[in-house]
């Protein structure tokens, strides 16, 4: 039978009119609002910051387009995409050579994308939107109205992927695990995992969602009364979370490094692709679902409109439903065409989203400043002699607008460093929920206080940020940001910093490195560090500083 409403079974012809409920969004901590975290990354998505978003050309030729859109050219479509999207590129090159349409993406994070939809400033440049979901979309009154229609190409929902070795421990059997076992498997110190920052990650909101509707037992559009009455079962589940991470492919890699996390908690596609084997269980008690509709903006060029009327209708054929199962491991939308092999047959129901943004918002801000664990991160800052002038008050005011993302009970060291640590001017401070601006007002003014002088001791000041660190608690995520303008040129080389991090115990190895390209620093010097240690090179030569800051938050 056929609903018209179910993604899953949808007619082919035509878009999908959008429902009106559903948010998949985040919220500012500290208080801010969801418009104002769309306006800050709106700066991220636009290309003035460090973003790592790969903007290409699929199924066509020509050079790699630039990361403010492009112009529009007969035959092809310009589309702001999810950036795990990238995998659909064979398949789009199929769709060319039989629509003659070329597809050219603009990726993005799907909740950065929103911010720049909500601007207008997609309106220049692309005909098209094609995210993970559009539920955050048809909630915002900013962004309702710039779709005109949508038409679900895949589905994919959020699971768990499991070690087997952990499956067998508990004595699971996959299909039949609901939320509870795994909260009890949790509480009980049996299982932990890693997820991504459901403020930047649409598989990260969802995963939130999905603990929320599943250990509340809310049966429709999840209220704040439901949130309220799970929030310490939430709070028991979200202590036994060991990695975090801005990226699906970064968390994939870490957990790949470490023997201490059991699972990851992302799409199904993305833990069938993840290096090594996992059990990828499906919840039995419900599932949020991310739909992937290719989606028109309200300004395309009635062309464009018709190629996207073109383009959806060859990816729901039968044959390219086929290719797409078997390339991407997500799950078809047309009724008859079997999922690939490696997926299961049996099916969930969907699992209620917040009935409002309000209840959104306050879910987000929850995640953030109660149930997460705390972050620790040092700042290991470079205020070398050539960060002088323009260099140090870019850095200044890159630190003073972080502060508005620092979270309830956080804790921040700057360590400033030139020939070595200048230890006089390294600061920590915590965030107390009480009173969070003394701590904010604090770090600003330390920032603004910051003087250049002396050489840059790369190594030997990123090893003293480990020993600050020292042997972490066990209930923190811990973290090294590295910004530095230049090569090492003072202290210990970097062979000796190899050594020494080897020699670390193996807790202390968990603490990833975050390097920050800027000015005249040397990529590979930073990508070393940043591969060494776990962590992940942000490139702030092309863009703004603040933006890499932001970035990294991700990741913290």
């Amino acid at each position: 039978m056929t609903n018209p409403t179910d993604p899953r079974t949808a007619p082919a012809s035509g878009p999908r009119v959008a429902p009106v409920s559903g948010p998949r969004g985040r919220a500012r901590v500290l208080g801010r609002t969801i418009a104002g975290l769309a306006l800050a990354l709106l700066v991220t998505a636009t290309g003035s910051s460090c973003s790592t978003a790969d903007d290409s050309t699929v199924g066509g030729q020509g050079d790699p387009v630039d990361r403010h859109g492009q112009d529009y050219a007969p035959g092809t479509l310009r589309v702001l995409a999810s950036s795990e999207l990238a995998d659909m590129e064979p398949v789009l090159e199929e769709a060319r050579k039989a629509t003659g349409i070329t597809v050219r993406p603009t990726y993005a994070g799907t909740l950065d994308a929103v911010g720049r939809i909500a601007s207008g400033e997609a309106d220049k440049s692309f005909d098209a939107v094609w995210l993970s979901s559009n539920d955050y979309l048809r909630l915002r009154p900013d962004t309702a109205g710039k779709i005109t229609g949508e038409t679900p190409v895949m589905v994919s929902p959020v699971a768990l992927g499991v070690r087997p070795a952990a499956v067998a421990r508990l004595g699971w059997d996959p299909a039949k695990v609901t939320w509870s076992q795994l909260h009890k498997a949790v509480a009980d110190g049996k299982l932990t995992y890693g997820m991504t920052d459901p403020k930047r990650s649409n598989s990260g909101f969802s995963a939130l969602v999905s603990v929320a509707s599943g250990l509340s037992g809310a049966q429709s559009a999840l209220t704040q009364q439901d949130v309220t009455a799970a929030t310490p079962r939430l709070k028991e589940f979200f202590a036994g979370q060991k990695l975090t991470s801005g990226s699906s492919g970064w968390l994939a890699t870490a957990y790949a490094r470490r023997t201490d996390v059991d699972a990851l908690v992302n799409y199904e596609s993305v833990l069938l692709s993840a290096p090594g084997k996992l059990t990828v269980i499906r919840p039995s008690d419900g599932v949020v679902t991310a739909d992937y509709p290719l989606t028109l903006l309200t300004s395309a060029r009635p062309e464009a409109k018709d190629a996207a009327g073109r383009l959806t209708a060859y990816l729901r054929t039968p044959a390219a439903q086929r290719r797409i199962t078997e390339t991407t491991l997500r799950r078809p939308v047309v009724a008859g065409v079997e999922p690939a092999a490696a997926l299961a047959r049996d099916q969930r129901r969907e699992l209620p989203f917040p009935g409002s943004r309000a209840v959104a918002d306050g879910l987000l801000d929850a995640y953030d400043n109660t149930l997460r664990r705390p972050s620790r991160t040092v700042y290991v800052l470079d205020t070398s002699g050539s960060m002088s002038g323009e260099r140090l008050d870019r850095l200044k005011a890159a630190l003073a607008e972080l502060t508005g993302d620092f979270r309830d009970r956080e804790e921040v060291t700057l360590m400033p460093f030139g020939s070595t640590v200048k230890q006089g001017e390294v600061r920590t401070h915590t965030v107390d929920p009480a009173s969070p601006e003394a701590a904010l007002d604090a770090i600003r003014s330390d920032a603004h206080g910051l003087t250049a002088s002396g050489g840059t001791a790369i190594y030997s000041s990123v090893r003293e940020a480990y020993g600050f660190l020292g042997r972490t608690p066990a209930d923190t995520f811990t973290s090294v940001v590295l910004m530095t303008d230049g090569e090492n040129t003072d202290g210990d080389p970097a062979a000796a910093f190899d050594t020494f991090y080897r020699s670390l115990p193996a807790e202390q190895r968990r603490t990833p490195v975050f390097p920050i390209l800027f000015g005249d620093s040397d990529r590979d010097e930073l990508g070393h560090l940043a591969d060494l240690t776990g962590g992940k090179l942000f490139d702030a030569t092309h863009g703004s500083l603040d933006g890499a800051f932001e970035e990294i938050r991700g990741y913290q």
